[in-house]
């Protein structure tokens, strides 16, 4: 990460550098991919200061936050706090999204379960009737047939008992 510090119309003093470098370590706890971070802090007429972070996060773009109070070290307590609440609410949005699901594992017993392939009984095509009839003699779930017009047919049962075609 890339940090600058500038200060335009003062000089920095180490205890200014001191406080802005401890606003970018607060704001690493929060595990973005951080590119640089640039501190422009500017006095206008030895009256009012004004501190700016230019915070560039990957995938993000540029986060910038601008302070302006008549104590410098106020200015920038309250843009930590504005640049802690943007960032925390990009690493919320993150991390809520990025939720995993854990599929559970399929178990395959190859002794018990075996998928076979078995040739359907559909050798000649027969009306709906017969194959209602053919299909109540058995215990199946669903029979699969050919009609008199050469479509793919299923009759099944229902829960209530019935029967049904599609």
């Amino acid at each position: 990460m890339n940090v600058s510090i500038v200060g335009k119309h003062l000089d920095l003093t180490d205890g200014m550098k001191s406080a802005v470098n401890s606003v970018i370590d607060s704001i690493q706890k929060y595990n973005l991919d951080i590119i640089a971070v640039k501190v422009i802090v500017d006095q206008n007429k030895k009256t009012e200061f004004k501190v700016e972070f230019n915070v560039q996060v990957a995938n993000k773009g540029a986060v910038v936050i601008t302070q302006k109070d008549k104590d410098f070290y106020k200015a920038c307590d309250f843009a930590k706090d504005r640049l802690e609440k943007v960032l925390r609410r990009y690493h919320d949005k993150l991390v809520s999204h990025r939720v995993k699901q854990e599929i559970p594992a399929v178990v395959v017993d190859n002794e018990e379960d075996e998928i076979v392939p078995v040739d359907l009984a559909a050798e000649k095509p027969m009306s709906v009737d017969e194959a209602l009839e053919e299909f109540k003699q058995t215990n199946e779930a669903f029979m699969v047939f050919k009609d008199t017009a050469g479509d793919t047919r299923v009759l099944y049962r229902r829960k209530d008992g019935k029967f049904g075609l599609y």
